[in-house]
């Protein structure tokens, strides 16, 4: 792994800012103004590094060839499309927030050159016309997923994980949207689609393990296959094949009538596939991130690379670094070197997404508000040991003493819960945007993101009432740690980690990338949390949301 040394920082660092979303998001900006900072005390020599790199982009879903013989790729957490080389892997141009791209899951061309995407999390489907104007073809309920044009340019859209209809959709956005099946659930409508050569629009039912075709005039469904794993995307290829990318395994299928033969096989956790004119095929991977080509002799090339790919939340677990990656959980040697990766198919495994993640010594404990979950994962046994469901937008959790205690943002609580999941205390309520936990000992510390503290809400175990404010004046204040007198934050809209000691005085220590917005009201404002950790030697720890690397920053003590 080679280490790349930033440089050594004084109070101020300018930093790394980069475009990222979210499942979900909206990039990120430049701050206007930054945070007053108070610097009396002699300024420690500190020093960032980059550790560890990850994807080059944030999860790769839906792409498309266009007309101009480029590569479109859509990231939803990175809320950009992506125009690449598909020989090169070159990227050519990216589509973001400044273009009107928010969240994209899925791309479609029509027989024009017009272009369309759907953002999962707003409902929105939309697109640039012949002309490169931004179109609104329909606003429909979050969960808008896979779109596809017909030959004679009519547009048909489906919802997968956040809906489960299928609908056409007037390109121009004059004409509402005609509902085709609102039956295809539970769970997902379908997901990637194509027209097969008898008219059909066929699609995989992810929890259904199958894929169907439709009469998209009549409503009127047939099963085409079974017996896949997690189906995701299907295509035709120029002959009128059939091929099924099983998200589940891996693996790529071409359709032998009812034999299936496999074309090649990836990790686990793939999102969607291209052909093209020559028989070659494009892969993509919400989970690792990474655009692969399967060339016409089965070899495979990687045009954009994968790793880390929505980093968040970060804790030292068994002397390793475990960062939350969304769809996976990935362990490092302090050094940044990669130890492993437990994986998970969105919505199918029983370790659930991981947007925030801590040790409570012997396991994992999980947050993922996309969920509503609270999980305890066993590393070891690769298992499952606790689940809360049902919570509102938990943002994180921690073990404090017997119980589980989670900063659930939609409730504007934090909260306890034994062995069993039954709520034992409510440690705080009415709280606009709890966010990051930290317990040590009897102390349980909050951070408020809109509220911009930190609060300590017990001491010594006893509960404090009223809490005691023990840092102010932050902004966004997420993940956090706590060594000594010192808290150190990380401020998640300016990028910035701030070190606060016992007088309140502020030092800034490093700058990262800023942390993603939320699409929409339904998601907590972090969006992914950013999170940070510390050894015993006082060295921090935070993953880079939109740039997904692993800083190390160090002397800042």
């Amino acid at each position: 792994m080679t280490k790349t040394t930033l440089r050594v920082t004084g109070p101020y660092s300018k930093g790394l800012i980069l475009v990222f979303w979210a499942l979900m998001a909206v990039g990120c900006a430049e701050p206007d103004t930054e945070s007053e900072v108070v610097n009396s005390a002699p300024q420690p020599a500190v020093k960032v590094e980059i550790i560890a790199t990850g994807a080059e982009i944030a999860g790769a879903n839906g792409m498309a060839l266009g007309p101009d013989g480029l590569l479109y790729v859509a990231s939803v957490l990175g809320s950009s499309i992506t125009a690449l080389d598909p020989e090169s892997g070159a990227v050519q141009r990216i589509y973001g927030e400044s273009e009107g791209v928010i969240g994209p899951d899925d791309i479609a061309f029509s027989s024009d050159g017009a272009w369309y995407w759907t953002s999962i999390m707003t409902g929105e489907v939309a697109g640039f016309d012949v002309s490169g104007n931004k179109v609104i073809a329909a606003n429909l309920t979050p969960g808008v997923n896979p779109l596809t044009f017909s030959d004679d340019g009519r547009l048909f859209v489906s919802q997968c994980f956040f809906g489960v209809n299928l609908y056409e959709v007037d390109p121009a956005g004059v004409v509402d949207a005609r509902l085709i099946s609102d039956t295809l659930g539970p769970g997902c409508g379908l997901n990637g689609m194509d027209w097969g050569p008898d008219g059909r629009l066929y699609g995989p039912r992810w929890f259904q393990n199958e894929v169907v075709s439709f009469d998209v005039d009549t409503g009127s469904m047939r099963t085409e296959a079974t017996g896949f794993n997690t189906p995701a995307a299907v295509k035709f290829d120029a002959a009128g094949r059939l091929h099924v990318l099983d998200t589940g395994t891996g693996e790529l299928f071409r359709m032998q009538g009812s034999a299936r033969e496999l074309v090649a096989r990836f990790a686990p956790g793939l999102d969607n596939f291209e052909i093209d004119p020559n028989g070659r095929f494009f892969v993509s991977s919400f989970v690792d991130g990474f655009v692969k080509r399967v060339n016409v002799d089965g070899t495979i090339t990687e045009l954009l690379p994968g790793g880390m790919a929505h980093v968040g939340g970060i804790t030292f677990h068994e002397g390793l670094l475990v960062v939350a990656d969304l769809h996976s959980i990935r362990a490092f040697q302090p050094d940044g070197q990669e130890v492993y990766i437990t994986r998970n198919v969105l919505g199918t495994g029983v370790m659930g997404g991981a947007l925030n993640i801590a040790s409570d010594g012997a396991q994992l404990i999980l947050t993922s508000w996309v969920d509503g979950d609270v999980r305890i994962w066993d590393q070891a046994a690769q298992r499952q040991t606790f689940r809360k469901a049902g919570l509102a937008a938990p943002v994180a959790a921690v073990r404090f003493g017997s119980e589980v205690v989670v900063s659930e943002h939609g409730a504007g609580r934090v909260v306890g819960f034994d062995a069993d999941g039954a709520e034992t205390v409510v440690y705080a309520e009415d709280l606009p945007a709890p966010s990051g936990l930290w317990s040590s000992g009897g102390d349980l510390y909050v951070s408020d993101r809109t509220l911009g503290q930190i609060l300590q809400l017990t001491q010594a175990g006893s509960m404090l009432s009223p809490h005691r404010v023990v840092a102010s004046g932050l902004t966004t204040p997420e993940g956090f740690v706590v060594k000594d007198q010192f808290f150190v934050v990380v401020e998640a809209d300016l990028g910035q980690i701030t070190r606060i000691d016992a007088a309140g005085e502020r030092l800034a220590l490093a700058d990262v990338p800023k942390g993603s917005q939320a699409a929409s009201p339904a998601q907590p404002p972090s969006q992914v949390f950013n999170g940070i950790a510390i050894d015993d030697q006082g060295a921090l720890y935070v993953p880079g949301e939109s740039n997904r690397v692993l800083y190390k920053i160090t002397g800042a003590f």
